[in-house]
């Protein structure tokens, strides 16, 4: 998994067992239609009135709920439609010029069908959404003029595959139950969940066009004013999401969520050839949430400034030691280590790694720390959050979920298909465009208890690289991103790039910073190793790639002392640099070379 800068009621187990199914009959025979879960008036709500796209939505659902059905076949127990829109606005650049103005709106849709019972159904099937060779795969794209008919068109025909898809698939399931050792606790193959309406105002996408541009041409020329950061970018991209969701338990959704970003970021070698690179990235949900000029500017030279003292930064060799990661840092450090492995469905594979599985009620961090992931919080040190979001993706209204109490686990993010041990969602079920959710963080938050100060913690790394004999210590201040490997077939570990890594001499003090390293390990060995957190609590926002694509996130945590980390050397690759100085910025007015 990668990042970059780039609770409502629940219906008891009880009940879910009582909606049970048979095993199908042969293709041909007459059978009675199955009996389903209730179902919500298929009207649209008060809140949608006017909204053709919600009443198209629910026109269809009605009639697939109603009538959905092959001969000799189950029929399906629960049908979700969901469509988003996303309005963008993207302008970039570099050199001092902007290169890309771009304007459009997409829409498209996911169809989810399940046949079986809320116990087992087809999404136990882990070839799900394999279409097989030879059968006709319809397009998700939708209308963007709100036809009715063009709406319920695509939907039947996404629906018409998915149900035929659900029945190969639940037939497989059954089969493989042959085979299949039960496990001690049985869990649903997906929860129910209580009818969640909510009718967001639709929003036009703005933007101040004018200022933009002239933003990216001067930040541009700014990381261009050093011939040998040889490459740059600048980008500012404004969008508004918009979702509906209904399903046949009665859920209706209009959700609408805006984003504004502005990401920078340069190139350049170092004398070795080791490419070096930095960036700053700023999120916001409205275009007054992202930073003054005088800042970005600022920020643009900085990084300027930063890859100079790169360039003549020695390399580091690999290193075990102690070190501290300041906060952005540390919330990389925790999303990748363990917030992907504490996502539910991650629990439940044979072919995942199930870290923390059996680790329920067990300490896995030292006792001064906690761990939540709160999708509910708009703000944290006065920073805006980018995993702030009111409902999933699966129609579940999102809950602040106690992941780690005082060093011991005490749960998983969920979905509606809910690791051993728990029986519903906690509103974690997440997806970018028209990709199946599954669990997935949103603001992951790091709490301290006893944090000590800045200067307390760096006296107290000293402490510690004199007590282990060690010539330096580390204080990492930046990790560009970070991979994490959590499968089965894999080593359980993770890896970080440490952009901006500074030696502290274990006599003087004296930083100085280094280059051409990466933080690896593995998680349970590593985070046994953190011994003191600080005060300043940070926040990193970003977006984190998965199996159900790309979803904005936040982290949120202090600065952490560590024992023992180890740094290997980067992977970045050496070569030569351009065999020719870049051109001069402006021209001789002969238009000569």
């Amino acid at each position: 998994m990668t990042i970059r800068h780039s609770l409502a009621g629940h219906l008891p187990l009880a009940l879910l067992l009582t909606l049970t199914t048979g095993c199908a009959a042969h293709a041909g025979t007459p059978r009675a239609p199955r009996a389903k879960a209730p179902a919500a008036s298929f009207n649209a709500p008060p809140e949608f009135a006017g909204d053709a796209v919600m009443a198209a939505m629910l026109a269809e659902l009605e009639r697939s709920h109603s009538r959905l059905a092959l001969p000799g076949y189950d029929t399906p127990y629960f049908v979700a439609f969901a469509i988003k829109e996303v309005d963008k606005a993207q302008i970039a650049g570099k050199q001092g010029a902007v290169f890309v103005k771009n304007d459009g709106r997409t829409r498209n849709a996911f169809v989810d069908v399940r046949v079986g019972s809320y116990l087992l159904d087809n999404s136990e099937d882990e070839e799900l959404d394999w279409v097989q060779d030879g059968v006709y795969e319809p397009s998700s794209v939708m209308p963007l003029d709100d036809s009715p008919a063009a709406v319920r068109h695509v939907l039947w025909l996404l629906t018409d595959l998915r149900y035929k898809q659900a029945l190969s698939s639940y037939l497989k399931v059954k089969g493989q139950g042959v085979y299949k050792v039960e496990d001690a606790e049985q869990r649903p193959s997906f929860s129910a969940a209580p009818p969640a309406v909510r009718a967001d105002a639709q929003i036009a996408l703005t933007r101040d066009d004018a200022r933009w541009s002239r933003l990216v041409s001067e930040i541009g020329a700014i990381l261009a004013s050093d011939p040998r950061i040889f490459d740059s970018e600048v980008s500012v991209v404004a969008q508004v999401e918009t979702r509906w969701l209904a399903n046949t338990e009665g859920a209706r959704l209009r959700t609408v969520e805006p984003m504004y970003a502005i990401h920078a970021s340069a190139y350049t070698r170092a004398d070795d050839g080791m490419l070096l690179d930095t960036s700053f990235d700023y999120y916001g949900p409205t275009e007054a949430a992202l930073p003054d000029d005088a800042t970005l500017t600022a920020r643009a030279h900085g990084l300027v400034r930063d890859l100079a003292a790169l360039r003549e930064a020695p390399i580091l060799d690999p290193y075990t030691g102690p070190a501290i990661l300041e906060s952005a840092a540390t919330g990389v450090f925790f999303h990748e280590v363990l917030g992907h492995r504490l996502e539910g469905h991650r629990q439940q594979s044979d072919t995942d790694g199930q870290t923390f599985a059996k680790h329920l009620n067990q300490p896995i961090l030292p006792p001064f720390l906690s761990l939540f992931d709160d999708p509910t919080l708009r703000t944290a040190a006065d920073v805006e959050l980018n995993g702030f979001y009111a409902y999933d993706d699966e129609g579940v209204a999102a809950e602040k979920v106690v992941l780690v109490d005082h060093g011991v686990l005490k749960a998983f993010l969920s979905g509606r298909r809910p690791p051993e041990g728990f029986s519903r969602s906690n509103g974690h079920g997440r997806a970018e465009g028209n990709r199946r959710p599954v669990s997935r963080m949103g603001n992951l938050v790091v709490a301290a208890d006893v944090p000590v100060s800045d200067a307390e913690l760096r006296q107290q790394l000293l402490a510690e690289v004199r007590r282990q004999g060690k010539p330096f210590g580390l204080i990492i201040r930046d990790i560009s991103g970070g991979s994490t490997n959590t499968s089965s077939y894999g080593y359980q570990a993770f890896k970080g790039e440490a952009r901006m890594v500074y030696k502290v001499d274990a006599d003087s003090g004296a930083e100085t910073l280094v280059r051409g390293v990466e933080i690896v390990g593995t998680p349970l060995v590593t985070i046994s190793k953190i011994i003191a957190a600080g005060t300043h609590i940070g926040v990193f926002n970003g977006y984190c790639g998965a199996e159900s694509g790309m979803v904005p996130v936040s982290t949120v945590a202090p600065a952490t002392l560590f024992s023992e980390i180890e740094l290997q050397r980067s992977a970045k690759p050496r070569s030569q640099g351009p065999a020719l100085p870049p051109p001069p910025a402006q021209l001789p007015a002969s238009g000569g070379p």
